[in-house]
């Protein structure tokens, strides 16, 4: 999962925040939010456009994890056909879903994850996230620690 670090820390370094909503816009990734249903969100592109589908009724938090999400998929898997992300794909055994996990936790989370900012159990509540999941995937990737400059997104 190298690539995705390195990924992260160039476009913290870039545009100076971990937000997923601010770095998509930055990239020129519309987000729309929409009424899925049950999904929480999708990315799709249409002639080079490439747009963040959101569930309009998720939570401010879940919505934030959803950018995320999704924004790894339009910048490691623009030509895949990404299924819709639902609620289990937490415990996806797709490469696919489980790099974009890994990626928006890495971008949300990662060294400040465990500040005053936010807690651990609050992180699952507000989130939705499993706690394992969380702890799996940070486990010895903190990657804000070499740089100096990051205004992290207050959670």
């Amino acid at each position: 999962m190298e690539p995705v670090l390195q990924k992260i820390k160039a476009l913290i370094n870039k545009y100076g925040t971990n937000c997923p909503f601010k770095i998509a816009k930055h990239l020129g990734i519309e987000v729309y939010f929409e009424n899925l249903g049950k999904s929480l969100g999708y990315f799709s592109h249409s002639f080079r456009i490439k747009i963040i589908h959101i569930n309009e009724n998720a939570s401010e938090h879940q919505k934030k994890f959803i950018c995320a999400h999704e924004l790894a998929h339009a910048i490691f898997h623009a030509d895949a056909n990404t299924p819709f992300l639902k609620r289990n794909t937490l415990f996806s055994t797709n490469k696919i879903e489980l790099e974009a996990n890994y990626f928006a936790v890495q971008l949300l989370f990662s060294e400040h994850f465990f500040n005053d900012q936010i807690s651990l159990n609050d992180a699952v509540k507000y989130y939705g996230i499993p706690k394992e999941f969380i702890l799996n995937n940070l486990k010895g990737d903190l990657i804000y620690g070499d740089i100096p400059q990051i205004q992290k997104e207050r959670i």
